[in-house]
């Protein structure tokens, strides 16, 4: 197995692409390998690698469905659900809180002043 041709940031051929690039154009990589890689200069902790793909031979992205599109809803309702009052608070609760912002800040009220 040979070695991925490497560029420089910027600096790619025609031809190629990144997953970004590629899905902004309606395609995927579709089960093709890495055809070659971007590399861009940083001073303290190495290069920053995107991986390249042929443009030639990818994919169309596949369509969404009436069945992708329930999942998803779903999938994203879960995201809403506090686990701890079990509401549905409209809006993404984040890792780092793991609970609605209520729930995180039983101290606070909901004007931003200390009860």
């Amino acid at each position: 197995m040979g070695t991925l041709p490497v560029y420089r940031w910027r600096l790619a051929p025609d031809g190629y692409a990144t997953r970004r690039q590629l899905r902004a154009l309606g395609l995927r990589p579709g089960g093709q390998g890495v055809a070659a890689q971007l590399e861009r200069p940083r001073r303290r902790r190495g290069p920053l690698v995107a991986y390249l793909y042929r443009i030639d031979a990818a994919k169309p992205v596949r369509p969404m469905t009436p069945n992708r599109w329930r999942a998803l809803a779903k999938a994203n309702a879960a995201r809403r659900l506090c686990p701890a009052c079990r509401r549905d608070v409209g809006y993404v609760i984040p890792d780092s809180l793991g609970t609605c912002v209520p729930c995180a800040f039983p101290e606070r009220t909901t004007d931003g002043i200390a009860a």
